[in-house]
């Protein structure tokens, strides 16, 4: 994190050269066209290559029309040129030549999308692309139906098969846009789930990648239940033990019969109780997690209205830092921006990491001493005041942490004994300074076994109170089989924090492994922070963490109100880019700056914005 960092991460769908043995074929070279993604205001295209010649090429170019209104924004693993609609793809210096038998894919980006999104005219080498005009479904049969189960809204639909290429299938209801059910694959049968007490007129249509089918003629469905569904349950409340939660409420004025109670986690039921019974138990769970719950009264015509709650089991860690809270970087270092005096840290900052714990001679073990040229900077700073600030700062109610590594840091700790050196060096730190925790800020590599050895130990001779921090880069956390992500996951228990370094990183995939989002975007906040949301870390323990303005970080510097829209989108759906996470995660923990020197030389604007949005924060 100190000074200026470049990852290069090429997380995207990338070119891959695959060179296989088939069997023989037409003496013709191919280009298929794909459209993986299709999100309304644009798509992605992709063409694969096939050599089905005897003998290799040595380069090739790839062409076709894009209809009118459409273009490409973006490509990757070709040149490309375009002249009005026409557009013309070419290999790169390494990607020319295709072995017999071999195939090669490039892609690009276009806008807008839509069924219409479909390159026209594609000539491969000069000759027909073959392949890629695939023309839409022949209209499906008239879908037939039949009741599904017990219950009387829930049906089961039949059709006969579309002609022609079918890459799913979609069901409609009355002129609406939108399908109320989709089936990908061949098979020609949908559960639909209509409402109580009408008439619906169902059609069916087949889609590939050149669009949709004409509809089927329509079959139309009656359903019953004219007296309706139960009310909503009332007052709806929650307790808990370290492994289960048990919710409690008092009955609904029903419609009709009532028949009972079903809790719901998402979409999966986890308890049904009967029309008298008026509490739920939910066991299984793991200490200090976080659940949202709905409940709904029910009868045979169908569920009543949700009535929502978010519970937590007990048993967790003693916290001494506030709900949401600011953590930022104080640098023990000299560089282009303002030093700073720890008393000089606003109390905005509820975290200070101090910037850096270096690593020894001896592998594991770590150092901490007040940075000479440092102190000269600020005309004499001494390492007793500086003692005398961190006890300033937490008579005042902040957090003082030790950070370790940083961008030039060389900390290993990749064995037990060096898991043992490293617990007892930042042990020693803690109580010679009066530190409150650890911050681990290793941007050159981790063992996540080792490493969660000597924090836990850490734990041990620390207490409950310790605070933990990460500071992962985004590569970092693509993926719980990555160190960082492991590590969170290991001491998940224990674990304050962790305020990914969302900058310095190029575009990366988010949660819905749809596409690269560019760092410096809303959609990059939010998108990946919803990876570690929806892989194990409880929202509590995710806060974003940003440059505090131009010149603190090579890439990715935003504007401190798009922190504001992210955390929004994360804790309530609410002011999202594109992206759209799957479920609201309240208690979402805040955000982290890199640093509070390059937040005091941009006159304070991170934590003077970001600071007062948390108060709003669910």
């Amino acid at each position: 994190m100190r000074f200026v960092r470049f990852v290069v991460a090429a997380i995207f769908a990338a070119a891959s050269l695959v060179v296989m043995t088939a069997p023989a074929q037409a003496a013709s070279v191919t280009a298929t066209f794909t459209k993986p993604s299709d999100w309304g205001s644009g798509f992605e295209g992709r063409y694969t290559i096939k050599n089905g010649t005897a003998a290799a090429i040595t380069s090739w170019k790839v062409e076709f029309d894009l209809p009118a209104g459409h273009s490409v924004t973006s490509h990757w693993d070709a040149t490309v040129t375009r002249t009005g609609q026409h557009v013309t793809f070419t290999n790169l210096g390494w990607n020319g030549n295709i072995p017999a038998g071999g195939t090669l894919t490039f892609g690009f980006l276009g806008t807008p999308g839509g069924a219409g999104a479909v390159p026209q005219n594609c000539k491969i080498n000069g000759a027909d692309c073959g392949g890629v005009n695939e023309q839409v479904p022949g209209k499906p049969g008239t879908p037939t139906f039949q009741p599904a189960g017990t219950t009387p809204v829930d049906f089961i639909l039949n059709w006969t098969a579309s002609s022609g290429t079918v890459t799913g299938y979609k069901v409609y209801e009355g002129t609406g846009t939108t399908p109320i059910a989709t089936v990908n694959g061949t098979a020609t049968t949908a559960r639909i789930s209509l409402q109580a007490c009408g008439t619906y007129e169902i059609r069916v249509k087949g889609f590939n990648s050149a669009g949709e089918s004409v509809a089927s003629d329509p079959v139309t469905i009656q359903t019953i239940g004219c007296l309706g569904p139960p009310k909503m349950p009332t007052d709806l409340t929650s307790t808990s033990t370290s492994n289960s939660i048990t919710l409690n409420w008092k009955h609904a004025n029903s419609n009709g019969p009532l028949t009972g109670y079903k809790v719901y986690e998402g979409n999966v039921v986890k308890a049904t109780v009967g029309r008298t019974a008026t509490t739920a138990t939910i066991s299984g769970l793991g200490t200090c997690e976080s659940h949202d719950y709905v409940l709904k009264a029910y009868n045979e015509v169908g569920e009543s209205g949700p009535v929502t709650i978010t519970a937590k089991t007990a048993g967790c860690p003693d916290n001494p830092l506030p709900r949401n809270f600011i953590t930022g970087y104080w640098q023990n270092f000299t560089n282009p921006t303002t030093p700073l005096k720890l008393s000089q840290v606003p109390d905005d900052y509820d975290l200070i990491a101090i910037a850096f714990a270096d690593a020894t001679p001896t592998p594991g073990r770590v150092e901490f001493k007040l940075d000479p040229a440092l102190s000269t900077a600020l005309g004499g700073y001494t390492d007793a005041q500086f003692r005398a600030d961190v006890k300033a700062q937490q008579a005042k109610g902040n957090k003082v942490i030790i950070s370790v590594g940083g961008e030039l840091g060389r900390v290993r700790v990749a064995s037990a004994g060096e898991a043992t050196a490293f617990t007892d060096s930042v042990w020693a730190i803690m109580q010679d300074y009066g530190f409150d925790g650890i911050d681990i800020d290793l941007e050159n590599g981790l063992n996540a076994t080792y490493m969660g050895q000597a924090l836990k130990a850490l734990r041990t001779k620390a207490g409950p109170s310790l605070i933990i921090t990460m500071a992962p880069q985004t590569i970092d956390m693509q993926s719980t089989g990555m160190e960082y992500f492991k590590l969170a996951l290991d001491i998940k228990d224990i674990l304050t924090v962790v305020h990914m370094q969302f900058y310095n990183s190029g575009g990366m995939l988010g949660c819905d492994q749809a596409q690269a989002y560019s760092q410096g975007t809303l959609n990059f906040l939010t998108a990946l922070a919803c990876i570690q949301l929806e892989n194990g870390l409880r929202p509590d323990q995710v806060a974003l963490g940003v440059p505090a303005g131009p010149g603190a970080a090579g890439g990715g510097v935003i504007n401190p109100s798009m922190v504001n829209n992210a955390l929004d989108c994360l804790a309530k759906r609410t002011n999202c880019g594109t992206f759209v996470p799957p479920r609201a995660y309240p208690g979402i923990r805040g955000a982290m700056t890199w640093s509070i020197n390059w937040d005091a030389q941009h006159n304070w604007q991170f934590s003077r914005t970001v600071k007062p949005h948390l108060a709003t924060l669910p």
